[in-house]
């Protein structure tokens, strides 16, 4: 009998299982509940009114999330209209808890802090507006007070003289205009040669325009009639010489010359309309403007004071 050959049968190694690890689905729930958490967190801030304390919370949030998170959220109240919410966040994370709480504080300060710059800004600018109106107001009524006693003062000149009824006085934005009427007493007919009764008009004036520091306007005019000038090219030719023959004799008197200036404006500018019946004599004149050195818009305010 052969004996076989029995060779040591091999051990099979036993096959193991893989291991398969059952909590991978609590990383993506995680993952999930973080997503949530932004999401409800972001809807909160979008409820606010105030787009400084969402920029905040943005910022505060963007700091905060270094490590995962979860937020209760409890709600007690509805959101306010003005956009202050009475919702509570509780957070285990400080940073958000910090950005949240940070949004609400610093936004509500800022804004408050804004509103009472504005409002001191406001009654600043109300201040320097009233102390501005009040100082044109003030310069304005000491303009008319001297130029009324300009006029105060030529006018007793001229009494004193007897020939005051050619006079008229306004002020207007220029200042004091003192209307020389160019009857026969100053002007000829057609001429621009200066009568003794004028001149004894400007001798009155004189020493009060002298005294005075305001530029000194002379100007010419002439009525509307119709008819040519027997001297004169026409009525602009005549008023600027008779308003030029008027400087001369004044800086005769001692005014300067750099004070004085001569203009003619024909019968442009009338005082009376052609139908009333003192416009042929009243508007054939020389204004003697005593001219105001005030801004215009404080020269208007005292053409209002003088009516």
């Amino acid at each position: 009998m052969s004996r076989k050959s029995v060779r040591p049968k091999r051990k099979k190694h036993e096959a193991h299982e893989e291991h398969v690890n059952h909590e991978r689905w609590l990383v993506t729930y995680a993952d999930m509940l973080t997503l949530l958490m932004v999401l409800f967190i972001v809807m909160f801030a979008m409820s606010q009114v105030d787009a400084k304390k969402f920029a905040l919370l943005k910022e505060g949030l963007a700091m905060g999330f270094g490590g995962p998170t979860a937020t209760i959220v409890q709600d007690s109240g509805p959101v306010s209209q003005g956009g202050a919410a009475d919702a509570e966040i509780a957070s285990l994370d400080p940073g958000v808890d910090a950005a949240i709480s940070g949004a609400s504080g610093t936004g509500g300060q800022s804004q408050s802090s804004q509103q009472a710059a504005q409002q001191a800004a406001q009654k600043a600018v109300a201040a320097a507006g009233r102390a501005q109106a009040e100082q044109q107001a003030a310069d304005a009524s000491n303009e008319l007070n001297n130029l009324q006693q300009a006029q105060k003062q030529i006018s007793e000149a001229l009494k004193k003289n007897g020939i005051n009824d050619s006079v008229l006085y306004t002020i207007d934005q220029r200042g004091l205009v003192i209307h020389v009427l160019s009857s026969s007493v100053v002007f000829a007919g057609n001429r621009a040669d200066l009568l003794p009764g004028g001149q004894r008009i400007l001798d009155a004036m004189a020493p009060t325009l002298r005294k005075l520091p305001n530029d000194i306007e002379v100007d010419g005019h002439t009525n509307q009639l119709p008819g040519p000038t027997l001297y004169y090219p026409s009525a602009w030719e005549l008023s600027t010489a008779r308003a030029s023959t008027v400087v001369r004799y004044l800086i005769q008197l001692g005014m300067s010359p750099d004070r004085l200036t001569a203009a003619g404006f024909a019968g442009t500018r009338p005082l009376y309309p052609p139908s009333d019946p003192r416009s042929v004599t009243r508007n054939r004149r020389v204004d003697i403007v005593v001219l105001s050195a005030l801004p215009t818009d404080e020269r208007a305010l005292m053409a209002r004071m003088a009516q």
